[in-house]
């Protein structure tokens, strides 16, 4: 991906009519290429608003949104009941995003299997499942290849197996150079991994955490990266298998033990789980050997401290 320009908001405000009230206000962002942001806030607060400003569906009511990408979208209510079946309706959305129909047909087909929906192709949109809608909304969105991809709440709806799938994607994107931009309700999302997530705070975006860095750091709480707890992961790869991409973005520390295929991942507690799910489905699987909190750093060994001696002092009589 050649693109380099970072994608700023400066000064974005959005409110819906002349004299609505202020859905955001004074927002300022910077979002290097390659990074993964997550936003957050109660619903209500404009979390929505600002993702759809970003996509380019909603134009700032004041300030200026410079340096988007090619950009892709998943909504939080996907339009289902459309006159296409599956595969139509994503071989059109990839023609629109620029692919030849047989290009736009050939990744059609290819992101419905990953996502397990390969069976519903030629069902029509109206008579698929809540689910499968979903598969279908999120496939949309990944053909094209975005360089910002957008994701409102789009792993609401998925089972287990293509929330694991789209958070693959996610990665794929990431380290091939593109901005992801999500909101999802669950907290262990993709944990450990965002480049930074923010807040939507009385309609103004709030830095919440950085990559190596806490709210309570950035708010003057102190350092407190010593007090991360870490769980440290021994997995055996596949001969000649490269380190899952989540995994590398997780993984504090990557080392090669010496023992055959034999890595160890040092990785936050909360990314634990993560880590374990991109080994383990991984395209061939890692065989996972062991999982443990990692060994306690030697205590500081306390000064030697010389005994005092008793000293006589000599008085001088006059």
């Amino acid at each position: 991906m050649e693109r380099e320009l970072p994608l700023r908001l400066e000064g974005v405000g959005r409110r819906y009519g002349f004299r609505g009230p202020w859905v955001l206000r004074g927002v300022d962002l910077e979002v290097a290429p390659g990074a993964l942001i997550r936003v957050e806030g109660a619903n209500g607060t404009g979390k929505s608003t600002l993702l759809r400003v970003l996509a380019g569906l909603d134009a700032p009511s004041e300030g200026r949104v410079t340096g988007r990408p090619r950009t892709a979208y998943v909504p939080e209510r996907f339009p289902a009941a459309l006159p296409f079946t599956a595969a139509e309706y994503l071989t059109h959305l990839g023609a629109v995003h620029g692919l030849d129909r047989p290009a736009a047909a050939r990744a059609a087909g290819e992101w419905l299997e990953r996502f397990g929906a390969a069976e519903y192709s030629r069902t029509p949109m109206a008579q698929l499942s809540k689910g499968s809608s979903q598969k279908v909304a999120v496939a949309q969105a990944l053909l094209g290849a975005p360089e910002l991809l957008v994701l409102d709440e789009a792993w609401t709806g998925l089972d287990a197996d293509a929330r694991e799938e789209l958070e693959r994607a996610v990665v794929e994107r990431t380290t091939a150079g593109a901005v992801v931009v999500f909101v999802d309700h669950d907290p262990r999302r993709l944990a450990g991994v965002p480049d930074a997530t923010y807040a939507v705070v009385g309609g103004a975006l709030d830095l919440r955490t950085r990559k190596g860095t806490s709210w309570a750091e950035g708010a003057g709480g102190g350092d407190v990266s010593a007090a991360v707890p870490v769980v440290v992961i021994e997995g055996r790869g596949p001969s000649g298998g490269q380190v899952p991409d989540l995994v590398r973005r997780l993984a504090t520390v990557v080392e090669e033990t010496g023992s055959g295929d034999v890595h160890r991942f040092t990785v936050p507690q909360a990314g634990s789980d993560a880590s374990l799910r991109a080994l383990l489905g991984a395209r061939p699987p890692w065989h996972v050997v062991s999982v443990g909190p990692a060994p306690a750093a030697p205590a500081a060994r306390e000064p030697e401290v010389e005994p005092e001696r008793d000293v006589e002092l000599e008085v001088e009589s006059s």
